[in-house]
């Protein structure tokens, strides 16, 4: 039964990092203007309403079962129309910073967790504060893995509200590329080379705030 402990305690990290990270792109966009995802009833902590089975599910777990050196998962895409912000180039970023600032937040809970069940004794804990160095690392790696500018992941939504308007017209046409983009990168084993300095960035701010959890922080990202 290996499989199915692991299963539970990525699965549990894994649903919670994506589906605040959904839920947060819905409430900073009604915040701005759109109300869409509120009236599609997207803004919600209720996981059911931001799962898709194979790229919240299934595929993050055969990554952890087959102990790939990564996982990455999707959910269904929270709907923005951008036209209806305030500010739609300035309020994009917002948006689109609201997710992975989100799974920020998460890594940082959860090293909290994870300092408080090592400290109260590994044995008894054990089960908790692996699911909580889980949480840790699934949040650091979407964090990292969505802000890379690589439309349309939020990192590339964020350049094109950054870049002036006739520059963002012609890099937002890549988005109907990007997932190529991605998937060439990690082919290429270059993917996470990308990622490692954003979450060695993160790791550095978590450590500042949980200087307990610098030990591992250490281990895992080089801080």
């Amino acid at each position: 039964m290996e499989w199915l402990e692991t299963a539970v305690l990525w699965g549990v990290p894994v649903v919670l990092a994506i589906t605040l990270h959904e839920a947060a792109h819905g409430y900073v966009a009604k915040l701005f203007g759109d109300d869409t995802a509120a009236m599609l009833g997207r803004v919600t902590l209720n996981p059911v309403k931001h799962v898709d089975l194979v790229g919240t599910i299934l595929v993050p777990a055969a990554m952890v079962l087959l102990k790939l050196p990564f996982i990455f998962g999707w959910a269904k895409p929270v709907p923005v129309n951008f036209a209806n912000l305030r500010h739609p180039k300035r309020d994009m970023i917002w948006v689109a910073a609201a997710g992975p600032g989100s799974n920020f937040v998460q890594a940082l809970a959860w090293a909290m967790v994870l300092v408080a069940a090592v400290g109260s004794g590994v044995l008894a804990s054990d089960g908790l504060s692996r699911m909580a160095l889980a949480g840790v690392q699934v949040n650091m790696i979407l964090m990292a893995l969505n802000l890379l500018p690589i439309p349309p992941l939020d990192g590339g939504r964020i350049l094109t509200g950054l870049l002036p308007t006739p520059a963002a017209r012609v890099f937002a046409r890549i988005e109907p590329f990007g997932l190529f983009v991605i998937v060439g990168l990690l082919a290429a084993g270059l993917l996470d080379n990308l990622m490692r300095p954003l979450m060695h960035v993160a790791a550095r701010s978590i450590a500042a705030m949980v200087p307990s959890i610098e030990p591992i922080l250490r281990q895992l990202y080089g801080v």
